[in-house]
């Protein structure tokens, strides 16, 4: 007997507009027709020439082209991202704010798609998206050369957004401007396909169901999170707030298949009802909710793809920290913002170790969130870090583990977020929290002096050593403008500083950037969380120094601040009267210690940086072929570019190295890591910059979600490469080297290096691998 899984929408609830929806008879009646089938010829097309641009929130006009929902939905002139705002917006997320085509109406959203009279011509006269594209058919971009003055490319442009009755005004005043923007059009065969489905209505066939095995999972899992004692209620309630904003998948299922884990009205069996509230902690309601696994619909993009890995094992491991943990939870904590904005006060029951060793399981996950997660320009997050240091952890339950739960208790308060003040916050409420973050540092600093021996500091046995195979040990963070990447590992040359986190400065993190922080917020909200963000870089650093030589604290800390007397800068703390255990041989405090941080670690610390971190002759990646090690080579005299010589690299950019086997070609990320003399200041960056300083990254693979550019070049010109970038001083300098070596917006080809660094990206990263977004690709 042949399992029926049940129908997609009647578990999960409506996936596509019924205004276009096909039923499965009719969906085979038009393949035997012959009709244009959205999922297998619509869908691919709009991912590869479409999405790359509008997916998550920075969507030109907020038209996400990555499912049938953000098609319907349409566009918009409403801003998300707004620095100036001092009233919060009304939220917009796609299949959360509103279900069906009148409730985007209503939000003021507009359609691209035909919404009049049904026939052929009018599907494409009333269709803003079958116009942009024509738009393009008569205004091709030039095939050489730098795109011109007439595109606008700024990255805070002002958008258009033109409805159907605005389309010829627009047309008249940017002729220039059709879709893809600032890009080559699509291919004849790609418009006629566009274009004849946009003529057949629009229609889309039924999503397939779930196989059953997923469904059976799922029923599984649902089970295990809606459990009814407090205990349960309060663990899942401390997981939820945490995975709310990944894509969860299950382990050894397909690549392609993701969940959200969401609140709904309604229980496991039913059809999901989302509970729409901004943040996972605001108040659900009087009702009954339920924790349900929502399927992930729309096209997977990378900059906000970031996954979480379910398993039996994964389940062990939650009733191991939470379950079979002697402790207990006498009441559950209120939904009021000043309790579950606080997850010091919210989950004050729950066992501090417990929940760290939660965090530290999977730290790659939880801190990409930082990054990743609420939004997709991140630069609350980013403008106060560095383009490129390392992340350890303090060991779980190495350091008076009773009296620091027993301290953080006691002082909740002053651990409280702005969040607690959602978005009523004012423009100078970013005091209050500041004056509570810097309490907490001395009261910190003088915690910590009182527990240590005299004269005995923190040793090698404080930082967490990955439980001997756990590579979420060691990070690496890459910042490049508004976005960033984590990675497994400590990579790249040694950093100017590095950060330590410990369990109270990771659930701050945490309910920050990610649980309490509203993209759709205010000024006043996104400044107490840019401010307060300081605070935590700086619990980190100071935490570090406590492993450095104490005479050499401040010299090292002074390091981090060049020139920033007077600017958002706190007092160093970081135990001066309390030496580090850690032994020194050589005045490299800082490499010395990572080497004895790799050592400790062992296998957690993941394989050697070979390229950048290579001090002899001959350096081998581990498992490289001929060909790789070959490459490695001229990759590792790349890499000892420095300053000036750096000047005619973007901060991103992805190479190609082909090979005498295009089967074989390989993929390097190079990334600038720009120098400042300091990062405590909110605007003026350039004012900051020390480009003299500047270094480069190379990484096998991919690192980031925004190329700015691409090269491809032959193995064997890799030499003359390196010393084109090496040399680029003068304009003409700079156009021997794109033109030969770079791929330009107006190169005709660039769709296809696109398509080709996008299969690579899944070969290379698997499940973790989305679309990488082009509104980045600079015109150089």
């Amino acid at each position: 007997m042949v399992y029926q899984s049940p129908d997609f929408e009647s578990l999960y609830g409506p996936t596509a507009p019924r205004l276009r929806q096909l039923s499965q008879e009719e969906a085979v009646l038009g393949q035997q027709q012959h009709n244009v089938s959205f999922y297998k010829d619509v869908k691919p097309l709009l991912d590869s020439r479409c999405v790359v641009c509008h997916g998550c929130y920075d969507a030109p006009c907020q038209l996400k082209l990555g499912s049938i929902e953000g098609m319907d939905r349409g566009a918009t002139k409403k801003m998300i991202y707004d620095s100036a705002r001092l009233k919060a917006a009304e939220p917009s997320r796609l299949f959360i704010d509103a279900t069906d085509t009148g409730g985007w109406r209503q939000k003021g959203f507009y359609p691209v798609l035909n919404e009049r009279r049904d026939s052929k011509d009018a599907n494409l006269d009333n269709s803003v998206l079958s116009k942009l594209i024509e738009l393009k058919r008569l205004n091709p971009l030039p095939v050489t050369g730098k795109l011109g003055k007439d595109y606008d490319l700024d990255f805070g442009r002002e958008l258009q957004c033109p409805t159907i009755q605005e389309f010829p005004k627009y047309q008249h005043q940017h002729p220039q401007w059709g879709m893809p923007y600032a890009m080559p059009g699509l291919s004849l065969k790609e418009e006629d396909t566009l274009k004849r489905w946009l003529q057949q209505g629009a229609k889309v066939e039924p999503l397939p169901p779930l196989p059953s095995q997923s469904v059976a999972t799922i029923a599984k899992w649902e089970a295990y999170f809606n459990g009814a004692s407090l205990k349960q209620k309060l663990v899942f309630r401390y997981i939820y707030e945490h995975l709310f904003i990944g894509h969860l998948h299950f382990k050894g299922h397909p690549d392609h298949e993701f969940f959200r884990l969401v609140r709904s009205k309604t229980a496991p069996g039913q059809p999901i009802v989302e509970i729409n509230t901004v943040r996972p902690y605001d108040d659900p309601g009087k009702e009954t909710f339920y924790y349900r696994l929502r399927p992930v619909t729309e096209t997977i993009v990378d900059k906000i793809h970031f996954v979480y890995e379910l398993s039996d094992q994964k389940m062990r491991r939650y009733d191991e920290l939470f379950f079979k943990t002697d402790y207990q939870v006498t009441a559950l904590p209120s939904y009021q913002p000043e309790v579950a904005a606080n997850p010091f006060k919210a989950f004050i029951e729950l066992p501090l170790v417990s929940k760290y060793r939660f965090l530290l399981d999977d730290a790659e996950y939880f801190v990409t969130g930082f990054i990743k997660g609420p939004v997709c320009r991140g630069e609350i997050a980013t403008e106060s870090i560095r383009d490129q240091f390392w992340v350890l952890f303090t060991q779980p339950g190495q350091f008076y583990p009773k009296k620091v739960a027993k301290a953080l208790a006691d002082n909740n308060r002053i651990l409280g977020l702005p969040g607690e003040e959602a978005d009523q916050i004012g423009l100078f409420g970013f005091t209050k929290y500041d004056d509570f973050g810097k309490q907490y540092l001395k009261m910190k600093d003088t915690f910590i002096n009182l527990l240590l021996a005299k004269n005995q500091g923190f040793g090698l046995d404080n930082i967490w050593n990955g439980d001997g195979d756990n590579q979420n040990a060691a990070l690496t963070i890459f910042r490049h403008f508004d976005s960033a990447t984590v990675t497994k590992g400590l990579i790249g040359d040694t950093p100017l500083t590095a950060w330590v986190v410990d369990y109270p400065i990771f659930e701050r993190l945490h309910y920050l950037l990610v649980a309490g922080f509203n993209v759709y917020g205010t000024a006043g909200h996104q400044i107490a969380s840019r401010t307060y963000m300081d605070i935590l870089r700086q619990d980190g650093e100071d935490t570090l120094l406590r492993f450095m030589p104490a005479m050499q604290r401040q010299a090292i800390y002074n390091s981090w601040h060049r020139g920033s007397t007077g600017l958002r800068v706190f007092d160093a703390l970081f135990s001066i009267g309390h030496e580090t255990q850690v032994k020194y041989q050589t005045s490299d405090y800082k490499k010395e210690f990572f080497n004895q941080v790799r050592q400790r670690l062992g296998r957690a610390a993941g394989e050697v940086d070979s390229i950048n971190q290579c001090r002899q002759d001959t350096c081998v990646r581990a498992n490289a072929t001929p060909i790789q090690q070959q490459v490695d080579t001229e990759m590792r005299k790349l890499a000892t570019l420095k300053g000036i010589q750096l000047g005619a690299l973007p901060e991103m950019s992805l190479l190609r190295v082909k090979t005498d086997n295009p089967a074989a070609d390989l993929v390097y990320t190079l990334l600038i890591d720009k120098a400042y003399s300091n990062i405590s200041k909110m605007l003026s960056e350039g004012s900051r910059r020390l480009p003299e300083n500047d270094r480069l990254t190379v990484v096998p693979g991919f690192i980031g979600s925004y190329p700015n550019f691409f090269f491809s070049v032959e193995k064997n010109r890799l030499g003359e490469f390196v010393n084109k970038i090496q040399g680029a001083r003068t304009e003409s300098d700079l156009e021997q080297l794109y033109s030969q070596f770079g791929i330009r917006r107006t190169n005709p080809d660039i769709w296809h290096y696109s398509d080709w660094f996008n299969e690579q990206h899944k070969k290379y990263r698997g499940i973790q691998a989305g679309l990488l977004d082009m509104s980045r690709y600079e015109n150089i």
